[in-house]
């Protein structure tokens, strides 16, 4: 089983005020995953960002923050526009996917899942598990859940990524980003930046500044403390740059692709 994150800044324009889906990106990467099933027969999860399309709500709404009981009727507001808008996301890439002939099906997180304080607490994945049986490949994304301190809270796709290996305990866990991997400074803005080709402590880290994006989900850093959880758990993953054309096909096929690898051994 693999288990494949494509980030919401490779399937859509983080930094426009709409919320767009980068339509060239997404069948590319449709197709690359096609081409891979096509070649060698395996199971996969797919998990997804929010991007523009859910951050934006999620941040104007203040999803996660403490409130008084009167905001509660307006945050109830934010939260449905919230899974409203990363629901269409969830569509646009479904159909990309259903287009180039991947039986994908999308099961939301707010469906089935609850959080205690932003963490998830409860998720039952005998669908994932039923579904992946039958030959489907199940789509699961950031989204908003009840959380029983905070009422409703923000759920990364990277905690989704944590919480799914740790109880389907795949075989491979990739990243797909905007970047080649883990640097300790942005690539795209520091030319000194140094790459990790493997990773195994944030503290190996003097200044970190992450992906070009901070966002309500945390980042690069929340991707790498997501990922250093599993590799406690034994469970390696790998950070690759999405961006580059095949980088998600030669993954899938276990070829050699540049990132970086999550592990706490040498």
């Amino acid at each position: 089983m693999i288990i494949l994150k494509i980030g919401g800044s490779i399937l859509t324009n983080k930094d426009s005020a709409e919320s767009e889906v980068d339509t060239v990106s997404l069948k590319r990467i449709a197709s690359e995953i096609k081409s891979s099933l096509d070649k060698s027969s395996k199971e996969l999860i797919i998990v997804h960002g929010a991007g523009s399309f859910g951050h934006p709500p999620a941040k104007k709404y203040k999803i996660g923050e403490a409130f008084e009981l009167s905001e509660y009727p307006q945050k109830r507001i934010g939260f449905c526009e919230t899974q409203n808008a990363v629901k269409k996301l969830n569509m646009y890439i479904c159909e990309a996917f259903i287009e180039e002939g991947l039986p994908v099906v999308a099961i939301p997180a707010s469906s089935f899942m609850t959080a205690t304080n932003k963490r998830i607490t409860d998720g039952n994945l005998d669908s994932f598990k039923k579904y992946l049986q039958k030959g489907f490949i199940p789509v699961i994304y950031g989204d908003v859940v009840l959380d029983d301190e905070l009422e409703i809270c923000v759920i990364s796709g990277d905690q989704l990524i944590q919480y799914l290996a740790k109880n389907l305990n795949p075989d491979m866990v990739v990243l797909g980003t905007d970047v080649d991997g883990v640097y300790n400074k942005n690539p795209k803005t520091h030319d000194d930046a140094i790459f990790f080709d493997r990773f195994s402590s944030l503290d190996d880290l003097d200044t970190f500044e992450g992906t070009t994006n901070v966002d309500v989900t945390g980042g690069m850093v929340g991707k790498i403390k997501e990922l250093l959880y599993l590799a406690d758990l034994g469970i390696e993953s790998k950070i690759i740059n999405a961006e580059v054309e095949n980088n998600i096909f030669k993954v899938l096929e276990n070829e050699e692709v540049k990132g970086t690898i999550i592990s706490r051994g040498n």
